[in-house]
Order: structure tokens, then C-alpha cells, then sequence
């Protein structure tokens, strides 16, 4: 499975072709993650940092917007909503 991207990366870096194939997999499993998902963790880890959660949902809405694919820009009230439901 992505043997090109695995070549490639052996042959521009000094990775092995086990390791290429790790970081491959790593990255792939990184962006599978749902923006349900994202918003959870992200306000999870916000939360234990210290933020009230009007930064952390104001972060989370701009982070957003960079994601791989990224959704639908979501309103406070969704971001909330996806975190309590």
C-alpha cells in the first residue's frame, strides 16, 4: 500500500523503507479523524490547558479551516454541540 509514496520518501530522505511506511500510516490515521472528532480533542486539550472556552471554541473555528479536507465552517453553537451534545 503506497509503495510510490514509500519509494519516493526513501529516496528523498534518509528514512528506511519500514520507517517511510510508518510515517505514512501515522499521517494518514492524523487526517482520518473526523472533525466531530477533532473538535472533542482539540477542546479537551484546550480545556486542560487553561482556556475558558470562549478562546478554545474561537481557536478550534480557525484551526478548522486548515484540516486536510476541511468541513463546512461550523458556528459556536455548532462547535458546542459537538462537544456536549
Amino acid at each position: 500500500m503506497h509503495d510510490e509514496l514509500v519509494d519516493h520518501l526513501t529516496r528523498s530522505t534518509p528514512l528506511s523503507r519500514g520507517e517511510a511506511l510508518r510515517v505514512i500510516q501515522d499521517v494518514l490515521a492524523y487526517f482520518d479523524e473526523t472533525a466531530g472528532d477533532y473538535v472533542r480533542r482539540r477542546h479537551r486539550e484546550l480545556q486542560a490547558e487553561g482556556l475558558v472556552n470562549a478562546e478554545i471554541f474561537d481557536r478550534i473555528a480557525a484551526d478548522l479551516q486548515y484540516r486536510a479536507v476541511a468541513p463546512p465552517e461550523l458556528t459556536l453553537r455548532q462547535l458546542r454541540r459537538l462537544v456536549y451534545g
